[in-house]
């Protein structure tokens, strides 16, 4: 067993919050009081001081596992990720075979199983993500694939989009979409605007986003399926998805730490490690993800965590990959740049990061409560400290250096320590 004790605890989902000592039994809470003298053998946790708040819950993730091991695998990115305070994953399925067949789907799965968190994976919309022909959503769904998404490579036929949805729809399972139209874009993953003239090369339109975002939440709408609009980057799609939610209560939307924090400011001043799909956009867009997430247009914020090798990210700007890493940092720079500066209260952002995304995806996660999860982390909101060292094997974040405020100080996962500061 093990009795946290003295801490402060929010549970975002029932909204309960206060003083309250928790006692841990095997993966379960088995209770939640004021004070708790358990009997028997205990570790005692001094959680004076510290938030204790429900492990947190991302459900866009990249662990490169397999086909592209040397920028991660599933065993560090797990480690990333107990170090961020996320105990739940979702994993994207862009990796060397695509999770179009039952045996990828069933290796990532059994190998995520031993990595002390919760590692879920989504299969593929589409066979090898070629956007032709729709995978076996229905026995991929049966052997353990939580959502759909061809994320990395936008569905161009509209058609076999909608197949998708109906699909999904009728599975009750979320389908994520990557919305970037190639025909608004001459070089991914700079902003045509400022950045893409400092560097003197096209870019990516803002259309590029708006397109593909209007086309699916009209499908969307029609079909009924659940959807979430990834990482979006523009004030346009975030009033799109605005105003499709007063319809369709399936449409959800997720930000990145990134998509909040910065501009293509970004990418002038730090080059290819600020260099990401969707781009970086401008402040006015900036802040319309920031209104987004206030008002429930954005419901959720997930790190898109693509790591690669530093020497990929040494190449020029037109041929280094798109992508930075963001499980270490997503939790402290919510803190940083939501919480400190006025626009969410801690409770807010702890339901952005663990609540809502577990409920779109049907996980039992997100939550503390008496014979829920034992998915807990502790953390200090007011310790600042400076990203340096990673567990992940990348080191592709323009955040290394940064002065950010929020450190987990211990996550446990399924009733066992999986991190200590």
């Amino acid at each position: 067993m093990i009795l946290i004790h003295d801490g402060y605890m929010i549970d975002p989902k029932s909204g309960r919050e206060g003083n309250y000592d928790i006692l841990i039994d095997g993966d379960k809470i088995v209770k939640i009081a004021e004070k708790i003298e358990p009997r028997g053998k205990v570790t005692r946790i001094n959680a004076e001081g510290l938030l204790v708040a429900p492990g947190l819950v991302d459900v866009h993730v990249h662990f490169r596992d397999p086909g592209f091991t040397a920028k991660e695998d599933i065993n560090t990115g797990a480690a990333a990720a107990a170090k961020g305070g996320v105990t739940t994953v979702v994993l994207m399925a862009n990796t060397k075979p695509a999770v179009d067949s039952e045996e990828t789907l069933h290796y990532i799965l059994d190998k995520g199983a031993k990595t002390g968190i919760h590692v879920t994976t989504c299969a593929n919309v589409t066979m090898g993500m070629q956007g032709k022909q729709l995978t076996d959503m229905r026995k991929l769904a049966t052997a353990g694939a939580v959502g759909f998404t061809d994320d990395g490579v936008p569905l161009l036929d509209a058609e076999l989009v909608r197949r998708a949805m109906e699909i999904s729809a009728e599975l009750d399972m979320p389908i994520s979409f990557h919305e970037e139209d190639p025909k608004y874009i001459e070089n991914s993953g700079v902003n045509r605007g400022k950045a893409s003239e400092y560097y003197g090369i096209g870019g990516s339109a803002r259309e590029a986003e708006i397109a593909l975002v209007e086309r699916d939440l009209k499908l969307a709408e029609e079909t009924g399926a659940c959807i979430d609009i990834q990482h979006i980057s523009s004030k346009e799609a975030v009033e799109l998805v605005r105003q499709a939610k007063k319809r369709c209560s399936n449409i959800h939307a997720e930000a990145t730490p990134h998509h909040f924090t910065l501009t293509e400011d970004a990418v002038i001043k730090y080059g290819t490690l600020a260099k990401m799909n969707p781009p970086l956009r401008e402040e006015a867009d900036r802040q319309a993800v920031i209104r987004g997430l206030v008002d429930g247009t954005i419901d959720m914020i997930a790190t898109d965590h693509a790591p690669h090798t530093a020497e990929e990210k040494a190449k020029p700007i037109t041929e280094a990959p798109s992508g930075i890493t963001g499980l270490e940092t997503s939790l402290a720079l919510g803190i940083t740049e939501l919480v400190d500066r006025g626009y969410l209260t801690m409770k807010q952002l702890l339901r952005l990061m663990s609540t809502n995304p577990a409920a779109m995806y049907h996980l039992d996660a997100g939550y503390l409560a008496e014979d829920g999860p034992a998915d807990v982390i502790l953390i200090d909101t007011a310790a600042e400290f400076t990203p340096e060292k990673y567990a992940s094997k990348a080191t592709n974040t323009p955040f290394t250096g940064w002065n950010l405020k929020g450190e987990v100080r211990k996550t446990i996962c399924g009733g066992r320590i999986v991190y200590e500061a």
